[in-house]
């Protein structure tokens, strides 16, 4: 099965809606452009845990199990519904935000300038780790490609901030975020709605509900609708600007 015969209608609203363990680069990108993000089991335990809590739900039916899987409960392949995306145009900074944005004199943004440092990170300290050394690879295939990116909040020449995800077309689906400085991480995401407003972007995806995400002006979106989006602007692709942004000039 590919997905694109992945059935997402009558899909599990919430948790894994597929199982399968292909990470590779043009899969990888494939499940992006389907509306679908990857979470990884870490340990073999975690894989004991998914199939005993899912083995019901696939036998159903309800939960696909991808063909040609040899370890299928490696990976299980997330599709939330509803899911909170940032619309570009309709973006909005609240003033709590704002107001640190304008105290933030030292701060700066850059986009791309230390993608793995980034994703490093926002490793550090997560548990379930579901940012295993496999699918970090494969996230530097797609970044050494130009399909990955990261957003960076620089205090001086100290990393303090940032965020990365993928970009499909329009539409760019924000994977983490970690801050070393109170609200480095939202100020990651604001740059990165900015910069794809500036390229021509329609939306930022943010995959789970969070603060920060609401802060900016995140909407729940029904998961048909953002497969809609996906479809639509598919061939939306021009490049995001590269150059540094004082964080100041995102509270404007």
């Amino acid at each position: 099965m590919g997905w694109e015969t992945l059935d997402l209608i009558d899909a599990p609203a919430e948790g894994p809606v597929a199982f399968g363990d292909d990470l590779s680069a043009t899969a990888l990108l494939d499940a992006y452009r389907h509306g679908l993000f990857p979470f990884p089991a870490d340990t073999e335990e975690r894989k004991i845990v998914s199939e005993f809590a899912y083995e019901s739900d696939v036998a159903a039916g309800r939960i696909a199990v991808l063909a040609g899987s040899v370890d299928p409960y490696a990976v299980a392949w997330c599709s939330p519904d509803p899911r909170p995306v940032i619309p570009v145009d309709r973006a909005r900074i609240q003033r709590s935000l704002r107001r640190q944005l304008r105290n933030k004199v030292e701060w700066t943004t850059t986009l791309d300038a230390c993608f793995e440092r980034v994703v490093q990170h926002c490793r550090v300290d997560r548990e379930p780790r579901w940012l295993t050394d496999r699918l970090v690879s494969t996230l530097h295939e797609l970044h050494a490609a130009g399909h990955a990116h990261s957003v960076e909040v620089w205090e001086g020449d100290e990393l303090v901030g940032g965020t990365f995800g993928v970009r499909i077309g329009g539409v760019f689906s924000a994977d983490s975020q970690f801050a070393l400085r109170s609200g480095a991480a939202k100020v990651a995401v604001a740059c990165l709605v900015r910069r794809v407003a500036d390229s021509g972007g329609v939306a930022v995806d943010v995959q789970h509900d969070g603060d920060h995400a609401k802060l900016i002006g995140a909407v729940a979106v029904p998961r048909v609708e953002y497969l809609a989006l996906l479809r639509k602007h598919a061939d939306d692709n021009c490049a995001m600007p590269a150059d540094p942004l004082p964080a100041r000039s995102l509270a404007a």
